[in-house]
């Protein structure tokens, strides 16, 4: 694993050493995002032609000092990943894409002096498509979420449960497709489940306004690993944007079934990001319920941009939810968390 991660490390550098300018780079309606991730680059990315293909490259490397203070434990994080696009198109004026994403993480504990996890995971994919949209295959459950999620909090922060607990497998087949202000996606796994997804988003005046729509069907694993629950979630947020201030909102509700039990999930987040200059700041909160149980969690996000690519960023995270069902337990988190990093995008 360790070599293969290295030769992937390698390919990237040779790529970005072969000539590779910000011309050319395929249009984002093209193109797939598989990194489902915390860290993604906001850089435009690097491209070249090689061939038939056009060959764009974009990624994070973020080093940083993390804090638990709920386990009072210290660990410095190194965070590394990419994704790489090649497209071109066939005699028949459809487009045809592949795709690749990796993601390198290793923890060292400041106490122990000892790597505490250490990670490799990797998603790739191939697309087809042209003015009616672009049907996906390969490693593709995030693809719904990416087009439909909220804003990512600035720096470091992440805020804990804003997402539907079900989830879908890795493998599968999906359709994106952009009609004028609207853009629908799906995905399907080998397993039935399913993501559907649409977005509405135009600007009017000086604002800018995005409404989306999720529907989710997938499996939730509880902690203990021996209940396996059959979800069916629906989320819908809403975003308005005026200058460098970002506004938004997102309630859902998720139904998780076992045997003749049945448990129902609502949950509320909203989030304000504002820039100023050089300094991005971020404020979010989220407030949930799990069969009378309830769900918090809140995020602080600070970055400040130090040149094109370079940030210094800082992150203060906190969330606590615990719910028991037919005396097992069905989520337990208790989460108090500082960050502080450096970062590259490019």
């Amino acid at each position: 694993m360790i070599k293969a991660n290295r030769i992937r490390w390698i390919l990237l550098s040779f790529a970005l050493a072969y000539g590779i300018t910000e011309a050319d780079v395929p249009d984002e309606t093209q193109t797939t995002s598989l990194n489902f991730e915390r860290l993604s680059s906001l850089e435009k990315p690097f491209a070249t032609q090689i061939g038939n293909f056009t060959v764009a490259a974009s990624g994070v490397l973020d080093i940083a000092l993390n804090r638990d203070r709920e386990n009072k434990n210290s660990s410095t994080d190194f965070t590394g990943n990419f994704q790489i696009n090649a497209l071109t198109q066939l005699p028949n004026r459809w487009h045809l894409g592949l795709s690749y994403f990796g993601q390198y993480t290793d923890r060292d504990n400041l106490d122990s002096g000892l790597s505490t996890d250490s990670d490799y995971v990797d998603n790739a994919s191939i697309s087809i498509g042209s003015y009616w949209g672009r049907f996906l295959a390969g490693n593709v459950s995030g693809v719904v979420r990416e087009q439909t999620r909220r804003f990512r909090g600035a720096g470091n922060a992440d805020l804990e449960f804003d997402n539907f607990l079900g989830e879908l497998d890795e493998r599968g087949g999906g359709y994106v497709g952009r009609f004028g202000p609207w853009v629908f996606s799906s995905v399907v796994d080998d397993e039935s489940h399913y993501d559907f997804g649409a977005v509405y988003q135009r600007p009017y005046g000086t604002r800018d306004y995005r409404l989306t729509l999720r529907l989710n069907k997938g499996t939730y694993i509880s902690p203990n690993g021996a209940d396996q629950y059959s979800t069916r979630g629906i989320g819908i947020v809403g975003e308005l944007v005026y200058g460098s201030t970002v506004f938004d909102c997102g309630v859902g509700r998720e139904n998780f079934s076992i045997a003749r039990t049945s448990v129902e999930r609502r949950y509320a987040s909203v989030g304000v990001r504002k820039k100023f200059g050089q300094l991005s700041f971020s404020l979010e909160g989220h407030s949930g319920q799990i069969a009378n149980n309830k769900e918090r969690s809140a995020a602080i996000g600070i970055q400040y941009d130090i040149a094109r690519g370079l940030s210094a960023n800082l992150g203060f995270n906190q969330s606590k939810a615990k719910a028991t069902v037919n005396d097992h337990a069905f989520i337990d988190n208790n989460d108090s968390s500082s960050t502080a990093s450096i970062r590259y995008s490019f």
